[in-house]
């Protein structure tokens, strides 16, 4: 099996603020952006592992994102819960290209 990273253009800059998440689509693939303080941005699957509720209507404070469900919490830096600290949310890589952020879902193939 290889992967391929294919590179997507989701958003830009002006539509996701600094301290701000959001939820962004690849084809009909919800993505929960995320602009951290101090400028990094990070990229996860847009429902959460718990009961699939939408994340970016959760709530962000001190880049901890809170589930608007059942109160799940991620650390958006890492994706690591906070609380329960037994779950994690599934992340993808993520770049700025100009005023572009772009993300890659990766694709596992076998080769012939």
């Amino acid at each position: 099996m290889t992967s391929i990273q294919n590179w997507t253009p989701i958003a830009t800059l002006d539509e996701l603020w600094e301290g701000e998440v959001g939820e962004f689509y690849v084809g009909d693939r919800p993505i929960l952006l995320a602009h951290l303080r101090g400028g990094e941005i990070r990229a996860y699957d847009g429902r959460c592992p718990h009961a699939s509720y939408p994340l970016a209507d959760g709530h962000v404070e001190d880049d901890v994102l809170t589930c608007g469900a059942h109160s799940w919490e991620f650390d958006l830096a890492t994706g690591a819960g906070v609380n329960p600290t037994n779950c994690r949310l599934h992340s993808h890589p993520v770049r700025r290209d100009g005023d572009q952020i772009v993300v890659s879902l990766t694709e596992e193939r076998s080769q012939q």
